[in-house]
């Protein structure tokens, strides 16, 4: 049985408290960043872009995955409204910071004229690798787990953590163990990056701008759709827990829109900024050549021809060679 339970404070200096969570989001940016770049290059787009976007859209989806967690756990702040914006943070929703990141994506991708459907592919490796590594926060903060199980797998969570129908009165703390659904978020992330890494390589002629990021939508859509299910006072509507409403409004769109942008006869799509180079994701159309290189090549191809043909008029006459007399012989008249 797994018994240690962690501490969520790295540090503590004075006032100040450094988090295992605020250390794995950093972690995590970092990777992402090695990552995209990486793919920026292969996709034959400028990753100068990367260095003031991710930024921004970090900014972005650390606000909307803090406003969706405590609208989620509005029962943890409703008392000390403080504790929403005050360090150290509890947690984030992912739905919250897709939907702020994408929304700042596309903001800022129209104002550096960049193609936002390859960019949004570039970055959809980087949003599950971002999944894998920030998900072990919770782990640290004792939050995201499921229901009781005796899985070999399962952890503890200390009572002050536990929401109301989990409490230790009704689950001892020394016998109850946990879904760790961190865990099982982190794996999918793992898993997803790959995939997608893998189809940019290996599908790319199938491949249209913006499949990626509409498949990291489908796949963390089903995912979280399954583990609402073993999940304790969650945020619902009319019965229904909201994050698997929110679920189906990312899968559903989603598919419709795969299904809609391969339709036979659909326009083929924009060519990368660099495609000569560009070894992942969707290539596009074929780029024909530009006016200036195909007027350079017909000079040549006449230099050429114009260097094999005769010229005009007569052909010149046949040097006179000199004649060498031959010997004297007798001949029959």
């Amino acid at each position: 049985m797994f018994d240690f339970t962690p501490d969520p404070v790295l540090v503590q200096l004075g006032p100040l408290t450094i988090g295992w969570y605020g250390l794995g989001y950093a972690i995590g940016l970092a990777a992402v960043y090695m990552v995209l770049v990486r793919l920026a290059r292969r996709a034959g787009e400028r990753e100068e872009l990367l260095a003031n976007g991710m930024i921004i859209v970090a900014i972005a989806a650390l606000m909307g995955g803090r406003a969706y967690h405590v609208i989620d756990q509005w029962a943890l702040y409703q008392n000390d409204p403080v504790k929403i914006f005050m360090p150290p943070y509890s947690g984030l929703g992912a739905y919250g910071g897709m939907i702020t990141g994408t929304i700042a994506a596309f903001i800022y991708a129209r104002y550096k004229k960049a193609p936002f459907l390859r960019w949004a592919d570039i970055v959809a490796p980087g949003i599950f690798v971002m999944q894998a590594i920030a998900r072990w926060g919770n782990f640290f903060n004792q939050e995201l787990y499921g229901s009781p199980t005796s899985l070999p797998w399962a952890i503890p969570i200390e009572c002050q953590y536990r929401v109301a129908d989990l409490s230790c009165a009704a689950f001892p703390f020394e016998t109850t163990r946990f879904h760790p659904l961190f865990l099982y978020e982190s794996i999918s992330g793992v898993l997803g990056a790959l995939t997608l890494i893998w189809i940019g390589y290996h599908l790319r002629r199938r491949l249209r701008p913006g499949d990626l990021l509409l498949t990291v939508f489908i796949w963390y859509g089903l995912v979280r759709f399954c583990l609402e299910t073993l999940r304790h006072a969650n945020w619902t509507f009319d019965g229904f827990a909201v994050a698997q409403i929110v679920s189906l409004a990312f899968i559903v769109p989603s598919l419709l829109i795969l299904a809609w942008r391969h339709r036979p006869g659909h326009p083929d799509d924009d060519p990368p900024t660099f495609p000569e180079v560009a070894i992942w994701g969707a290539p596009g159309r074929t780029v024909a050549a530009s006016p200036v290189a195909e007027t350079e090549a017909e000079a040549t191809f006449d230099e050429d021809e114009s260097a094999a043909e005769p010229p005009d008029g007569p052909p010149p006459a046949a040097p006179d060679l000199p004649v060498e007399p031959g010997p004297i012989t007798d001949a029959p008249v």
